[in-house]
């Protein structure tokens, strides 16, 4: 009965770490979107958010079987748990990024400097990505700096909020792209949230301890 458990456990984790995976990759294919004005690209970035629905059921019923025709123990029910908790992040964090590519799709943006978008992208990425790390190795540390590393994506809004302000304030142009802009940055700024909450819960499977609760 054990052997089966850790079976499941081991299935869990690798679906967790495509689930992660094609987070990850609708992010990044939406900062190339934004950066190229490729508009299919955005196009396929929508479009392709119901697999990341489809994973999270799949994974969703894996957890139900497991704690239904299982014995888990306290700590196996705190990883099962926790990775229920973890795919609602998942799925708001693919909806983001589809909501980015809406935007990329529908918008005439034109800034030629988009670094500190950029930068917040990609450092959403890294916590996403991280933050499942943090469960699969049962890294305590690891998702201690991740939630650290959301300070990170908090500054980078900042820097494009003023940015943005400035632009508008200085421009005789239309300034309804800085809006999409800052719609943009305020999504990512979502999704380091999300890879927060993820990070949180993997302390609690490893800790029994939530910082929520």
């Amino acid at each position: 009965m054990r052997n089966k458990f850790e079976e499941q456990l081991e299935q869990l984790n690798i679906e967790l770490i495509e689930m992660g995976s094609m987070c990850e990759q609708r992010i990044s294919d939406a900062i190339k979107a934004l950066t190229s004005h490729n508009m299919e690209l955005a196009k396929m970035v929508m479009e392709k958010d119901s697999e990341i629905d489809q994973k999270e059921r799949e994974i969703e019923s894996l957890c139900l079987k497991m704690l239904l025709q299982q014995q888990p123990v306290a700590r196996d029910l705190r990883l099962i748990s926790s990775a229920l908790k973890m795919i609602t992040d998942m799925e708001r964090i693919g909806d983001q990024a589809a909501d980015i590519a809406e935007i990329v799709s529908m918008a005439n943006i034109s800034v030629e400097d988009l670094s500190n978008i950029v930068g917040m992208g990609e450092a959403t990425m890294k916590m996403v990505t991280d933050s499942i790390d943090a469960y699969v190795r049962k890294d305590l540390e690891l998702a201690k700096h991740v939630i650290d590393y959301d300070d990170v994506v908090d500054e980078y809004f900042i820097k494009v909020k003023k940015e943005l302000i400035s632009f508008i304030s200085n421009s005789e142009s239309d300034g309804e792209f800085a809006v999409d802009l800052l719609m943009i940055a305020k999504y990512f700024e979502r999704i380091g949230d999300h890879a927060t909450n993820i990070a949180e819960w993997v302390e609690f499977s490893i800790t029994g301890k939530h910082k929520g609760s």
